[in-house]
């Protein structure tokens, strides 16, 4: 009885491990693939061409401040349009933390700038991402962001 006892608590613990190390490659693949999307949003946004819908889930929504939400393609690409019309023509984004354990959503947590054409700061704030696993990989499926102002 000991002997079963103790094989079942090895059993146990090995099963735990090997969970626990592909949850981290998979929130290591998602970190990997969230910090190219990054790094490729705004220079996506500042080709005005909706290019940039291809970091989002079809069924993604902005949630925005004072704002009702805006889903889907047709939302996001008003959005943008408007964001592009106002003068925003590029940013930074950086990532504080990246929640989860990588099999089906992530949430990430961070700071971001928005700079007008000649580079001068139009804003900075805060948001949250949920990503979402798809067969095309990791895409932004709920932002929701705000200014610090």
């Amino acid at each position: 009885m000991k002997l079963s006892f103790s094989l079942l608590v090895l059993l146990m613990m090995t099963a735990f491990s090997m969970k626990s190390s592909a949850q981290s490659t998979d929130l290591q693949e998602a970190k990997q693939a969230i910090a190219k999307a990054n790094a490729a949003h705004f220079g996506l946004f500042a080709k005005n061409d909706g290019s940039i819908l291809s970091l989002y889930t079809d069924d993604a929504c902005l949630l925005m401040p004072g704002s009702p939400a805006a889903c889907g393609k047709e939302g996001l690409t008003k959005f943008f349009n408007s964001a592009y019309a106002a003068g925003s023509r590029s940013g930074k984004i950086v990532t504080l933390d990246i929640y989860g354990d990588g099999n089906e959503f992530v949430t990430e947590e961070g700071l971001t700038e928005v700079y007008d054409g000649n580079g001068k700061l139009l804003g900075a704030g805060k948001y949250i991402v949920i990503w979402k696993k798809t067969k095309d990989g990791w895409k932004m499926f709920r932002d929701m962001f705000n200014g610090n102002k």
